[in-house]
Parts: C-alpha cells; structure tokens; sequence
C-alpha cells in the first residue's frame, strides 16, 4: 500500500510518502510563506526525488481538521484535486490524532495543543498500547485550564506537543499538578509521516471517501461566521 500524505492544518507545511512499513520520503517546513505558495512545489519536489508515479498510489491521505481555517481549505483542495486528477480515494484524518501520533510507543498519556486563538486550544488526550493509539479524550476546541483541569483529575504523567504549547506553557507551569514534560522539536509539530501511517490504518478499515464528499473538520466556526452570528443577533 502507498499513500500520499499532506498536513497544512498549522504552521507547518508538511508531504510524505509511505509505501507498507517504510517512509519513502518527507518534507516538511516550518516557515513564514503561505501553504498556498509551499505545499505544491514540495509535492512535486518529493515526486521528483522519489521517482514517483503519482498513479501508483493507494490513496490521498490528508490532515482534516481542526487547525487553520485557511490551512486546512488548502490542503484539502489540494487533495481533493489530486484525488479527482488520480482517481484516487481520500483518507481524513484528525489532525489532533496524526499529531498525538507523533509520539507512537509513548508511556505517558500524550496531549496535544494546537492554538486556536481566543484564548482556546484544539485538544485531545491519548494512549498507547504499544503502536496502538487509544482516544482517552477526543479531539475538540476548548480552554487550556479546562484540559489542564481534566489531566489533573486523571492524575496521570503527561506529555504535551504541538503549537499551542509555547503560549500555553505558563499556565501549565503554574496550574498542571501531574508529572508532565514537553516534546522535542523533531516531534512536536505537525508530521505527513504520522497522517500517512494513520491513514494506511484508515485504508484497511474501508475509512475512505470521494474527492468530491471530502469537507474539512473545523469544530467550530469561523471568525467571519461568528460575526455575521452577531450582526443577525
């Protein structure tokens, strides 16, 4: 089985290809040009590199949500066309969940945070058995002190990852009581490498869509929806 993988859910732009147990290739970049300008030239770059047939792969697998507004509708046009072009499947998957997968055989219970403005984080708590990633908490958009909160009734060591650690990271010095420690850079943003190998799961399990019934999870509304909300109000 082979997929390419796309992550333009947040800051990082981030392709990979997977072929069965093995990482063909990645690339990922973390810097200030927009998803629009990078995401297709790294495509092409690591087809180019690899070789790589385009219509030798499985499926399209792609980061769905939550994360950017602006992030997630560019990496899912861009996998919606690819799939159209290709006659190929999609696999969505939970942006939290491929980004808790980064830490694949961890001990502790591994939380990630993605910012999400308005003083709130998409979040989720997980486990691992193994390889085997387990929902303790699914993902969804709430506050840092309600998340905190939850960890610290669990009573449960911690890791944290993701963008919304450096602006939440204060307050968990100051109100997290569990043993908790942050990830390293090679792991704490977003990875292709990890949607790949989470949507090759998907794939097994007939968790595929059409091009055209792909939509992105954003979880919840966006800043020019709640105001239109507001103005009707």
């Amino acid at each position: 089985m082979k997929i390419l993988a796309i992550d333009s859910s947040g800051m990082v732009a981030s392709v990979a290809v997977a072929e069965d147990d093995t990482l063909l290739g990645e690339y990922t970049i973390h810097h200030k040009k927009t998803h629009s300008q990078t995401l297709l030239p790294m495509i092409d770059e690591v087809v180019r590199m690899l070789e790589l047939d385009l219509s030798a792969v499985d499926a399209i697998a792609v980061a769905a949500g939550p994360g950017s507004f602006t992030g997630l509708r560019i990496g899912s046009a861009t996998a919606k066309g690819l799939g159209m072009a290709l006659d190929k499947p999609l696999v969505a998957v939970p942006t939290v969940d491929a980004l808790a997968y980064n830490l694949a055989g961890c001990g502790v219970l591994v939380c990630p945070l993605m910012d999400a403005r308005r003083n709130q984080v998409y979040t989720g708590l997980y486990r691992f058995e193994g390889y085997q990633m387990h929902a303790v908490l699914d993902q969804c958009a709430v506050g840092i002190d309600e998340i905190v909160a939850r960890m610290n009734e669990y009573g449960q060591a911690v890791t944290f990852l993701g963008d919304g650690v450096r602006v939440s990271a204060p307050y968990i010095q100051e109100h997290c009581s569990v043993p908790y420690t942050f990830a390293p850079a090679h792991l704490n943003k977003q990875r292709a490498s990890a949607v790949a190998v989470l949507a090759m799961e998907y794939y097994s399990k007939g968790m595929v869509q059409t091009a055209a019934e792909h939509r992105p999870e954003y979880l919840r509304m966006s800043q020019a929806e709640r105001e239109r909300m507001e103005r009707q109000r």
